[in-house]
């Protein structure tokens, strides 16, 4: 007779002995995997941060008092 409650997680849903033998050959591979997506990540963001800090808007004018609306009632 088959095992009614065939699953890799126990009653309290913590995963089993197969689970984590099933998961450890894939460990170190996925760990290094996420570490390098999160270097990648990082330094695109510390570049851009870098890049859009370095620009001091001299070139814009800024108007020296607000517009008034021409349909104002």
């Amino acid at each position: 007779m088959a095992n009614p409650h065939s699953t890799y997680y126990d009653r309290r849903l913590r995963q089993g002995p197969a689970l984590i033998r099933a998961r450890r050959p894939y460990l170190v591979k996925n760990t290094v995997t996420g570490l390098g997506l999160l270097a990648v990540v990082g330094s695109i963001y510390y570049y851009t941060l870098n890049a859009v800090g370095q620009d001091d808007f001299e070139d814009v004018k800024v108007p020296d008092q607000p517009r008034k609306s021409v349909g104002s009632k």
